[in-house]
């Protein structure tokens, strides 16, 4: 468990990351931000790296408990795009965190990893709904054109209707 300096650095750096892009935000701001040094961030979480990482998997151990917590009460395909339509961390203007997360970081970088597996769950998730293999790259498709759609019409028109195509 991290201590509260760590978590109040996770909280600050969480928002930072998704507000201004994970590049643009340093380690100092978000040590200012917390109210802490930049020996603490380090003694918390090592690195940038680290900390990115920290930020990613945190983002979807939230985002992936609200749409377990849905399913349990509808499972289906619809409830998943209901969920990011509806997920409180997701602003209609800056979009996906995964998305932009992918959009800056090398493919070697620890986080990257954190980003793939939040990807592939969705995708197993909408195949353990479907049953169906060869349907599930479709919907999943959908589902990530619609999410990136989003954030550049800055809109939930895309998402609303590729939840409507799913559920045909």
């Amino acid at each position: 468990m991290t201590t509260p300096a760590g978590q109040r650095i996770l909280e600050h750096a969480s928002a930072l990351f998704y507000a201004h892009g994970i590049t643009a935000v340093g380690v100092a701001g978000i040590a200012e931000a917390a109210g802490v040094t930049k020996k603490t961030l380090y003694d918390c979480f090592g690195s940038k790296a680290a900390l990115i990482t920290a930020y990613l998997q945190r983002r979807h151990d939230q985002w992936w408990a609200e749409l377990q917590e849905r399913l349990a009460t509808n499972p289906e395909i619809d409830t998943v795009f209901d969920t990011y339509l509806a997920h409180s961390q997701f602003d209609t203007e800056l979009g996906c965190g995964f998305q932009r997360a992918a959009a800056e970081l090398p493919r070697d970088h620890p986080g990257f990893a954190v980003i793939r597996k939040h990807k592939q769950s969705v995708r197993d998730e909408l195949e353990r709904l479907t049953g169906d293999p060869d349907r599930v790259d479709y919907l999943f498709l959908l589902l990530e054109g619609a999410v990136a759609r989003r954030a550049v019409e800055g809109t939930t028109e895309a998402l609303e209707r590729a939840r409507d195509l799913a559920a045909r």
